[in-house]
């Protein structure tokens, strides 16, 4: 992929920066910061700005009010949360259209943030209307893009803003830029991907694109399920994603003609109704009450023999119900074996990076990006709006 012209390049002292900002973070029902990962994620490209005397204005969106404005997805707390990780306050302006908005930055000193409220409080910041686009531009005389995970969405703040002012990435996306490209551009082999989590329909576009690019596909977690049907398991009552029957028939056929290994589970770690303890089944052995939950131990065996030896390994969502410690040894062990792997590795996706943590086999990746579907996207080799409309360097 193209580097992107990045803030290194750009005068800032004195200057009212726009910075596109990812802190669209978990509250706790006190409503409270709960996760602040995205905000310390922010920190190098601010504390960049304030040392190098910018007049910084935070642009973020949170949780999808659809397009009102819905107090319970304020920005308020990740203000509270951020000004105690700068050391200094960042006060928040509610409205980028509003007269007190335009008084607050022009009041703004170097090395001073200023907050705007939720943008997605606003129609037009998803539908990238012109005139909104217009109203958060005229508050800066820079742009700075440092959301990665909104990169994927033509939105006002992602392509409009930055369409009418000078632009570039921010550190964040410089380096998520620079990470993710080893995976597209000439990724070292044997390579590897695994793949766990939901919903077939959205992420087959991203297990095709990866046909022939990797050596080996495993796919886990409900993933999995359409591909294990269409090879005749019987699941039991665990519910299985319907309407795909076509589609995974093809897929399996260009897996074999680009050559790609695709492992799928063996034996599963069941869920039975009256009972609290899982058992383990195999795939043509599933009680007709039983529900999936995670990989059973033979599978985590046969994906652990697939890793060894790989030299690059990229990784989104979990292999089961990981958020359940009854389900969550096949997530574990097959990420904790990572760390044991000498090779490049990659966690993609809030959910991902969560268990990662929570689980504590993180140390196996070399970098984790904060982008889900902007990193799954990227390595499909799609263009992203959010980066496309930024000068190349």
């Amino acid at each position: 992929m193209v580097a992107k012209r990045g803030l290194g390049s750009a005068p800032v002292r004195g200057r009212r920066v726009l910075v596109r900002v990812d802190f669209n973070v978990p509250l706790t029902p006190a409503g409270q910061v709960a996760d602040d990962r995205r905000i310390v994620e922010s920190l190098p490209t601010l504390n960049h700005l304030r040392a190098a005397g910018a007049r910084t204005i935070l642009l973020s969106h949170l949780g999808r009010p659809n397009g009102r404005h819905d107090p319970r997805f304020t920005l308020r707390p990740v203000a509270h949360r951020l000004s105690a990780l700068l050391g200094q306050p960042v006060p928040m302006a509610d409205d980028p259209g509003s007269v007190k908005a335009i008084e607050m930055t022009a009041r703004l000193e170097n090395g001073q943030f200023l907050l705007l409220e939720n943008l997605r409080f606003h129609p037009g910041e998803e539908a990238n209307d012109p005139t909104f686009a217009a109203q958060i531009a005229r508050l800066g005389e820079l742009f700075v893009e440092d959301a990665f995970g909104t990169v994927h969405r033509a939105h006002a703040s992602t392509v409009g803003v930055p369409q009418r002012l000078p632009s570039c990435a921010g550190l964040l996306v410089e380096r998520e830029v620079r990470e993710l490209s080893r995976l597209v551009d000439a990724p070292e082999r044997p390579y590897a991907v695994v793949v766990g989590g939901a919903k077939v329909a959205d992420k087959l576009p991203l297990l095709e694109s990866l046909l022939g690019r990797a050596d080996r596909l495993l796919i886990g977690g409900a993933l999995s399920f359409p591909f294990l049907a269409a090879r005749g398991a019987q699941l039991g009552g665990t519910a299985v994603e319907a309407g795909l029957e076509t589609e995974v028939a093809a897929f399996f056929a260009k897996a074999k003609d680009a050559g790609t290994d695709v492992v799928l589970p063996e034996d599963l770690t069941i869920e039975r109704p009256g009972t609290n303890e899982p058992s383990v089944h195999a795939i043509e052995a599933v009680p007709a009450d039983g529900l999936a939950r995670d990989i059973g131990p033979r599978t985590r065996a046969r994906f652990i023999e697939s890793l060894d030896g790989t030299r690059t390994v990229f990784w989104n969502g979990p292999l089961g119900l990981a958020e359940d410690p009854r389900f969550a040894e096949g997530t574990r062990a097959v990420l904790g074996h990572l760390a044991e792997i000498a090779g490049y590795h990659v966690g993609a996706g809030g959910d991902s990076a969560r268990v990662a943590q929570e689980l504590g086999v993180a140390n196996g990746f070399q970098f984790i990006s904060t982008g889900g579907g902007a990193a799954l996207e990227f390595v499909q080799g799609l263009e992203l709006p959010g980066l496309a409309v930024l000068p190349d360097a």
